[in-house]
């Protein structure tokens, strides 16, 4: 069994960007600096992992990206859930609790 630090279901990390893009618009960079602060860092993702899940989700039409200034004067892409996005979020997070619950159960048995 792998490390929770390192390994991280594609679908779970495009379901983490879903969720983070809720809250609006945010370029790769922010994502990832999310990832670890909420997560209180047991998830330590790097940048070559998030902009590919950013990539996925936008060519699936969850989220539209435009270039804009970054905090520190960079040009970067910033990312925003589209109205597909939103729906595919709170299927995935369906989904997501339904697996939790049955694992949870499959866990607390005998």
């Amino acid at each position: 069994m792998g490390d929770a630090k390192t390994d991280l279901l594609q679908g779970t990390l495009d379901l983490i960007v879903l969720r983070l893009l809720r809250s609006g618009p945010a370029n790769g960079w922010d994502i990832t600096q999310s990832i670890q602060v909420i997560s209180k860092g047991a998830l330590e993702i790097n940048y070559g992992s998030v902009y590919p899940a950013l990539r996925r989700v936008e060519a699936r039409g969850f989220v539209k990206a435009e270039w804009g200034t970054s905090d520190n004067n960079r040009r970067a892409r910033y990312y925003e859930l589209t109205a597909a996005g939103r729906k595919q979020l709170a299927t995935e997070r369906e989904a997501w609790d339904r697996f939790s619950t049955a694992l949870g159960l499959i866990l607390d048995a005998g």
